[in-house]
């Protein structure tokens, strides 16, 4: 497995999002508009690899010079629970670091806050839907 920051637009993109849209959108009856995609062309989009298959991915937005929020994690059903999340965690924190950031937030599904948990994030306020779905604000002051 191979972990990389992709581009936007490029074939690699194009099966993030093919990735994104079967496990975190089609579920829920939902899909992604144009706009919503040509709004990542400034994020960072991180994915894993094995050779051409894509196994996950997240997408790391700025909010301001020291938060960083992580958005869209996703992992293929059939390698949930493989290590694939993690690695991609500690890629993403590892790119944040580098970038200069000192906090990492995200709206964690209320199914993933045991996940985040893991990695020492926090639940911070009350819950809250987004996409029909109970989420919680999680955040870690980043090492």
């Amino acid at each position: 497995m191979g972990l990389k920051q992709i581009d936007h637009g490029s074939e690699d993109y194009n099966k993030m999002i093919v990735l994104r849209k079967q496990i975190l959108r089609q579920p829920l009856g939902l899909s992604f508009t144009e706009e919503e995609l040509s709004k990542e062309k400034n994020e960072i989009l991180i994915a894993a690899f094995d050779e051409d298959l894509i196994l996950g991915c997240c997408v790391l937005s700025a909010i301001d010079k020291e938060k960083i929020r992580l958005r869209q994690m996703a992992v293929l059903d059939t390698l949930q629970g493989k290590g694939i999340g993690a690695s991609i965690m500690t890629f993403a924190e590892n790119i944040a670091i580098d970038k200069g950031f000192r906090y990492m937030i995200m709206h964690a599904r209320n199914t993933a806050i045991g996940f985040y948990e893991k990695f020492g994030y926090r639940p911070k306020g009350d819950e809250f839907f987004e996409v029909n779905l109970p989420h919680r604000v999680m955040e870690k002051e980043l090492e």
